[in-house]
């Protein structure tokens, strides 16, 4: 059953748990789960919504494995108010939720725009303690620089130390990323240097936000001088850099023999 339905093949899982079902062999809730994770994956929410019912009807109960899987899946197709509805339930009768649980609920609000109500959560977890690990806080900076929240996303990132959380290379890269969107440049690259100093290394993807910053605010001799800093790091251009490049390069054609040097040199 896992194998049909790590490929998408969820009908011919749903032949086996069925023949399962059939020769008598009573399914558990490991069964349960992953035919329901088989479902959300497709997108076919209300198929495992009712498996998900049956569970219940034959008197056994729904792990937080189980719960996790429904609410990834209510978010994943968007019925933002069934999840909320759901993560309700689960608080008052299901098992207590789990770190994956919250980074679930935190992802969707963010996703779809529900700030207030992500903050909230946070506001919970963070008094009680729960769950604060650096992914949590990774997945609150990131979902506030998206959802146009820098101030918010800056102050949490700078409280970091102050509550004995170390931020990662992904914390680092997140709100570097934030700033580079907004424009703040300049602020960015004195982020990066901070990391490097605290021994926290930039890998591919950070430098690739900065030069996707520069490229998105047409500062491409600046972007040629961060490139001369990084030479011989390993850089190279991911599809999204690539594609800014593209088009930078479309509008003024002259930017191609400056990457070119900086590759050659690179070389060197």
């Amino acid at each position: 059953m896992d194998g049909y339905c790590l490929h998408g093949q969820v009908d011919r899982a749903r032949r086996i748990f069925k023949i399962m079902i059939d020769k008598g062999i009573e399914p558990n809730i490991i069964s349960y789960t992953i035919l329901i994770n088989g479902y959300c994956k497709k997108k076919k929410v209300d198929e495992a919504m009712q498996l998900f019912c049956e569970i219940s009807q034959k008197g056994s109960k729904p792990d937080v494995v189980t719960y996790n899987t429904i609410l990834q899946g209510l978010f994943k197709v968007g019925r933002i108010g069934h999840a909320k509805k759901f993560f309700a339930e689960m608080l008052s009768a299901g098992p207590i939720p789990n770190f994956y649980t919250h980074g679930i609920v935190l992802n969707g609000y963010f996703k779809y725009g529900l700030v207030a109500e992500a903050l909230l959560l946070f506001s919970k977890l963070e008094r009680k303690r729960e769950n604060t690990n650096i992914i949590f806080y990774n997945i609150v900076i990131g979902g506030l620089c998206k959802n146009g929240k820098l101030d918010k996303a800056r102050a949490i990132f700078e409280n970091l130390p102050l509550i004995g959380v170390l931020p990662n290379v992904r914390t680092f890269t997140i709100m570097i990323n934030g700033l580079c969107l907004e424009g703040f440049l300049d602020e960015a690259k004195d982020i990066l240097r901070k990391m490097e100093d605290n021994g926290c290394f930039p890998d591919n993807v950070t430098y690739n936000v900065v030069v996707q910053g520069y490229l998105r605010c047409n500062k491409i001799c600046e972007m040629a001088t961060f490139m001369k800093e990084i030479a011989g790091k390993g850089f190279s251009f991911d599809a999204t850099t690539t594609g800014f490049l593209i088009n930078v390069i479309r509008e003024n054609p002259s930017v191609l023999d400056i990457i070119l040097e900086l590759h050659l040199r690179s070389k060197k």
